[in-house]
């Protein structure tokens, strides 16, 4: 799939301090991509170049294919680290008013806000001063200034944090409406059990390096070990004496093994169903922070 937003090879020090190394992954259209590692690996440093925050000290940052510029960057939306709302204006009124920053006109920003309130959930505190609203409240309110002005790119730093599962699934619809719509949507998050639930594609960064880059699905299926889980009518512990079988984990009936290389997965099963029934029998897939304790130490 063509790429929107294309890094390559960005670097960028503090001083003596490195805190990008050969940055590079893509962003593609119409899907969710994930940016994860831990504090200080270099998530807010890179969102801040491809917003022109910051200026890389050398690699590129493209979009669709060219250099990236100022015009083009007024059509991304961006939730930066740092929540800039004013806390004692309304929040139509603020949110109106970054529409109309962006080149919207007065209705048109008027429609969008109200849209956008509605869809978020906050329609009822649309009068209200933005200090007045819980924090989870005033997080669907920096969500909405992103997207106000129909941006063709989303650039998100955390914005799930403070959020609870409901409010999570109501902004997971908002921005599927989006991708939807062609629109990549870059998010970060500490949050792994909420990146692996919500992202099409994965970047994982460390010290200022991607350790990894892919689609979910891909990155799982390269960090596989071979694991099996099993579950018989009857005790699993013949599965110690298997040749070829590690056990992981057995609890009665329910078994977790790993296979030596060139062991056949379908002997074990065959094994299995002499002694019974079968229950379950699949490879175990990794979770996300299977994957990122694995590429990050």
């Amino acid at each position: 799939m063509t790429s929107l937003l294309q890094l390559k090879a960005v670097h960028r020090a503090f001083g003596d301090r490195s805190v990008l190394r050969d940055v590079t992954f893509d962003v593609t259209p119409g899907r969710l991509t994930g940016f994860v590692g831990a504090n200080g690996a270099g998530k807010t440093t890179t969102m801040r170049i491809i917003m022109g925050a910051l200026a890389a000290d050398s690699g590129t940052v493209t979009w669709g294919g060219a250099p990236l510029t100022r015009d083009d960057r007024r059509r991304f939306g961006y939730m930066p680290e740092e929540r800039g709302l004013y806390p004692k204006m309304s929040v139509s009124e603020q949110l109106i008013y970054l529409g109309r920053l962006h080149g919207l006109g007065a209705d048109a920003a008027t429609r969008n806000v109200d849209a956008l309130l509605d869809r978020l959930g906050l329609s009822e505190r649309a009068g209200d001063k933005l200090e007045k609203l819980s924090l989870g409240n005033q997080q669907r309110a920096q969500i909405a200034a992103a997207l106000v002005h129909e941006p063709d790119l989303l650039v998100l730093d955390e914005p799930f944090s403070g959020l609870d599962p409901l409010a999570v699934d109501t902004v997971l619809t908002v921005l599927r409406e989006y991708t939807a719509r062609g629109v990549g949507v870059l998010f970060s998050s500490h949050q792994l059990e909420v990146v692996e639930r919500l992202c099409d594609d994965l970047v994982i960064i460390g010290e200022g390096a991607i350790r990894a880059a892919g689609s979910r699905e891909q990155l799982r299926r390269a960090h596989a070990l071979p694991r099996y889980e099993i579950r018989v009518d009857g005790d699993a512990g013949w599965l110690r004496d298997q040749p070829g079988v590690t056990l992981v984990d057995l609890d009665g009936a329910h078994a977790v093994f790993d296979l030596a290389a060139g062991t056949d997965d379908q002997s074990v099963l065959r094994s299995a169903l002499d002694r019974g029934p079968v229950r379950v029998f699949r490879p175990v897939t990794p979770s996300l922070a299977e994957i990122f304790r694995e590429v990050v130490r």
